[in-house]
This record gives structure tokens, sequence and C-alpha cells, in this order.
């Protein structure tokens, strides 16, 4: 992919909502745009990061230690492979994004345990065979073990027209038993600002698609619900005190975590 300062990209806006450098004039642009709109769309981006590093670290700790992130973003301390190699040292993390930008970064930045390995693609999660055929996964991963696919705030920003579905069932066909889908996913049901985001992000270049509780539902076709099955990203097994009622409504986000049986 071509880098394109001067068009808004969803990895380098992100990074600005989680207090990152690394953006450019038309990132913040968007940015602001977006935070007029939903002011707490910082809370919502580091909600759904919280929740996944709590996912990934409880998958490591049911013994997962292969973790496949795509979307992955530029590096926000801790970073997933930090989090699980915490834990289980020899865990291999093969990163996914599609800026070179955030490439460059993971590169430089995110550096495994001498007995674990990260590795990292540069491809689009409309094309999941560009992934699963990439030489870095597959000398990384052994593919007949379990793998933890991350898609958290990815799928949003493929539209239908590029079969958001097949692309899911795509990548989860080509892993084995045993495996997880980890996911977050913007919804129009819990406000009415996401809406907003989505006109924002469309008029400033970027895709977006915001999708029901069925719709996303419908990502999780055929696998097992990890307990608290589909909820929140901050009601996904919090640490500590369950999160106020009011919560829901200033992240405006689904997630879910299941297991391919």
């Amino acid at each position: 992919m071509e880098f394109h300062p001067e068009v808004a990209h969803t990895a380098r806006v992100y990074d600005w909502w989680l207090g990152g450098s690394d953006n450019y004039e038309a990132d913040r642009v968007a940015a602001a745009r977006t935070e007029e709109v939903f002011p707490t769309i910082r809370v919502t981006a580091r909600k759904n990061r919280d929740f996944m590093l709590r996912a990934s670290r409880y998958l490591a700790e049911q013994g997962i230690r292969q973790f496949l992130d795509i979307g992955t973003g530029i590096p926000t301390e801790p970073n997933l492979h930090q989090v699980v190699q915490e834990i289980a040292p020899d865990a291999r993390v093969v990163y996914v994004d599609n800026d070179p930008l955030v490439l460059t970064h993971a590169r430089a930045l995110m550096c495994g345990t001498a007995t674990g390995r990260t590795a990292y693609v540069e491809a689009d999660v409309r094309q999941p065979d560009s992934i699963l055929g990439a030489s870095s996964l597959t000398e990384t991963f052994d593919m007949s073990q379990p793998v933890a696919v991350s898609l958290v705030s990815v799928m949003h920003f493929v539209e239908d027209q590029h079969d958001p579905y097949g692309v899911v069932a795509r990548i989860m066909a080509a892993v084995p038993r045993g495996s997880y889908l980890v996911m977050t996913h913007a919804t129009p049901d819990l406000g009415p600002e996401m809406l907003e985001v989505q006109r924002v992000y469309r008029e400033s270049g970027m895709p977006g698609q915001i999708r029901t509780r069925a719709e996303f539902e419908r990502f999780f076709t055929g696998l097992e619900w990890v307990e608290p099955g589909l909820t929140t990203p901050q009601r996904w097994r919090p640490d500590g005190v369950q999160p106020p009622a009011g919560m829901d409504a200033r992240v405006q986000f689904y997630a879910g975590v299941a297991r391919k049986p």
C-alpha cells in the first residue's frame, strides 16, 4: 500500500486518540471532527484496547501460544506480545496492518522474547489470503496448533461490498480447532453518535460501516462463545468492579471472544 499522509488513515487517527504522536494533519483533522460528534471517542479507543489486552492475557492463560493481530495499529505500550509473552515467553505473535508507517514502527519497537517470536505482515484484511499465505506468518506459526485471531476495531472498516463475513470465515477456516476469534465492532444500537462517526469517517476518505448486534453476532457463526458471550468491551471480564450502566453509551461498541470447536 502506498503512503499518503495527506489522507486520514484509521491507524493514525486511533494513535491520536490514544495520545500518540505518529499522525499527520489529515489524521488530526479527522479525529477532531469525530470528537465533535462523539466527545467520548477517546474513551472508546481506550476501552477497546483494554479489552484486547485482557482477552489476549486470558487466552495466554488458557494455553494459547500463537496470536494473529490483524489491524495492529501504531505501537502503544503495552503491546499484545508484551502481555502474552509475560505469561508465556515462548508465545508467537504475528502483527498485520496495511499502513507502511505502522509496520515501520512495529519492526522497530515490537521485539519479542528470546524464546518467543514476533513477525509482521503488510496486508489488507479484505484480502485474507494475502495474510494467510505470507511467509512471515507461515514461518512463525505452526498452523496445526490453535491461533488466537484478533480483529479488534477492524471489521467496521470493511464494508459489505468487500464481503466482511466471508473474510472472517476464510481466516477462521484456516486455523485449527481450538482457535479463538477476538473481535470488537462499532454499533448504532447504543446511541446515535456512532452514525455520525461513520459519516465523518466516510467524508474524510476512510471506509466505515457500523453494524447491529445481530450483524455482529453473525461473524461468530459456528463458534462457541467464551463467557460472558456477546457484550461490550468494558464488560468483558473487567478487572475489578463492573463499569457503570452509562458507560455503554460512551463506548458504543460490541465485543466478544469465541472458540472454534
